[in-house]
């Protein structure tokens, strides 16, 4: 078992810390929220002063992080420039592996992969999917960009707080899939939201349309799993007032990334686009809190 430091204690990163120590492993953490550090410390889990605490002594560090300013800025110090005033490549012992699984942007990622090599650490971003329910669970999808070496050190910690990892390829790959990943969720919410608001209308039942859709060529995961619609998923959030499993302010945080992944690489992504402007209008309204899927509401003119 293996001596982990935990960064970022917050909804996911909490009950991915938890798992870790269920899994056996000495866990020390860290996070901002003092409530955050009491429901760790609860967990089984050792709370430390500071970031760089967490990094001293370590086999391994995960890091789950709210955007890529902030990993940059806790992996290189101040301003997240790498210029030697702090950080846990400056504070970490020679040689532990660093994971982090914070959904960030391409380009975070890749720079603090390349400072991470010149330090002499190897790294994996390893972003997840699954939400909150999965990472109490651990049923997360794991996403893991880096090395095969680094991806080979990493699989059996991140089987400790996963279902499933993945290796996407070189380092930013992870943050890659996770971005295209989620613009497609994104786009199909939207077009069922759409499909199923449009039948409703024109007097087609919407359970009659969902058994249709689901038998044919319409069917998608979105519409199975968590339809925008209640009465036909019974595990969709649409049954319980759109309390969030994937929380709408999330996906737009996600959509935001996709397209700016998309102009860094000079690709048209004109759906991606559209449904970030989209859930940029929910979020803005004031339903961030909400799950994606009452997107409906705007798209059924409700909002």
């Amino acid at each position: 078992m293996a001596a982990i430091g935990f960064i970022g204690l917050g909804n996911m990163g909490g009950p991915m810390a938890r798992n870790l120590v269920k899994a056996g492993h000495d866990v020390k953490g860290f996070d901002l929220v003092p409530a955050a550090l009491e429901a760790a410390r609860a967990g089984g889990i050792e709370v430390v002063g500071s970031a760089e605490d967490a990094a001293r002594g370590v086999q391994a560090v995960f890091t789950m992080l709210p955007a890529g300013p902030h990993v940059r800025a806790v992996y290189l110090g101040p301003g997240g420039g790498g210029d030697g005033q702090g950080g846990l490549l400056a504070a970490a012992d020679s040689g532990p592996l660093f994971l982090d699984c914070s959904t960030i942007d391409v380009d975070s990622a890749r720079a603090v992969h390349a400072a991470a090599e010149a330090a002499g650490h190897p790294m994996v971003d390893a972003p997840v999917s699954g939400g909150v329910a999965g990472a109490e669970a651990g049923t997360l999808t794991l996403m893991v960009g880096g090395s095969e070496a680094a991806f080979m050190k990493a699989e059996p910690l991140l089987k400790a707080v996963g279902r499933k990892a993945i290796h996407a390829g070189g380092p930013g790959n992870g943050q890659v899939a996770k971005v295209c990943n989620n613009m497609m969720l994104g786009i199909c919410m939207l077009a069922t939201s759409e499909a199923f608001t449009l039948g409703k209308t024109l007097g087609l039942e919407p359970k009659t349309l969902f058994d249709i859709a689901s038998s044919a060529s319409g069917m998608n995961w979105a519409m199975m799993n968590h339809h925008p619609l209640p009465g036909i998923v019974e595990a969709a959030a649409a049954n319980r007032g759109y309390k969030p499993g994937f929380a709408a302010a999330m996906m737009h945080k996600d959509l935001k990334l996709s397209q700016a992944a998309a102009a860094s690489a000079g690709v048209a992504t004109p759906l991606g686009a559209e449904a970030a402007q989209l859930y940029t209008l929910f979020v803005n309204a004031g339903h961030g809190d909400l799950d994606y899927s009452a997107i409906v509401k705007l798209i059924a003119g409700e909002d």
